[in-house]
């Protein structure tokens, strides 16, 4: 039986701003811990999330033969696996610390969405720990009505369509009725090579990218009180004001067919 309406969330970016305050203290701390020749700046980071998934970004560290040989022929497998979840740990610390608070207008659109009856989801292709303790963070007990899909239960990462295809699939969506949210150029185009409609909200890494499959693109979800949003690219029915609401998304959707 395919479901009515659903919204999917991508994770880093777009429930937080985890990339920035999160994951890169996260790998820093991990670098640091295990003694490792090597830090990640704010811009090399941005370089880095290029590449889909936290231990193959740590595995690129491998491409520059100076760290190779400084770490020596140890099994890489398992040094990855290791420093990973060292990372993981350092990264819900973070969370649980309150480091990093939801993005605005997430906690808002998502109890709007279940009060509707929308299927809501979460998918990801971070480790599912990361994403449950920032699902968490964001909307507490509602957590427990939302599915998510993460880490390595698909064999290719974004910009790959295949955790889009697992959501879809495992949900029984359909591809018409669900809308995804996400922060990048990598999300974009798994989402569309997932043959779904696309809502893109930016932020201080992904602000310049290609987004040109997106139906939508704005600053931020935005909540009543704060600054308006902005509004990069409208290629919908939707008529944004100072914040999104449910109806501008449903309207992304509707009038992206």
């Amino acid at each position: 039986m395919v479901k009515g309406r659903a919204l999917v969330f991508d994770c880093d970016g777009v429930l937080a701003d985890t990339e920035r305050y999160g994951h890169l203290p996260a790998f820093n701390a991990t670098f640091e811990r295990f003694g490792l020749p090597v830090r990640w700046s704010e811009q090399e980071y941005g370089e880095k999330l290029r590449i889909g998934g936290g231990k193959e970004r740590m595995a690129s560290l491998f491409e520059d033969p100076a760290f190779a040989s400084a770490v020596g022929g140890s099994d890489r497998t398992q040094l990855l696996s290791t420093w990973h979840k060292a990372k993981t740990a350092a990264f819900k610390k973070l969370v649980a610390e309150g480091r990093i608070p939801p993005r605005p207008g997430i906690a808002r659109i998502i109890e709007a969405a279940l009060a509707e009856g929308w299927t809501v989801a979460v998918a990801s292709t971070s480790a599912e720990e990361s994403v449950r303790a920032v699902l968490q963070n964001a909307v507490g007990s509602l957590i427990e009505k939302i599915p998510v899909f993460a880490g390595d239960v698909v064999p290719a990462k974004k910009p790959d369509p295949a955790i889009y295809r697992l959501t879809v699939g495992e949900l029984g969506l359909s591809t018409a009725d669900t809308l995804v949210i996400e922060d990048s150029r990598n999300g974009l185009l798994a989402a569309t090579g997932a043959g779904l409609r696309c809502l893109v909200t930016v932020n201080g890494y992904t602000r310049d990218e290609d987004f040109s499959e997106a139906v939508l693109v704005v600053s931020e979800l935005g909540d009543p009180g704060r600054p308006p949003i902005e509004v990069l690219a409208n290629r919908g029915a939707a008529t944004p004001g100072d914040f999104l609401t449910l109806d501008d998304l449903r309207r992304t959707l509707e009038g992206a067919r």
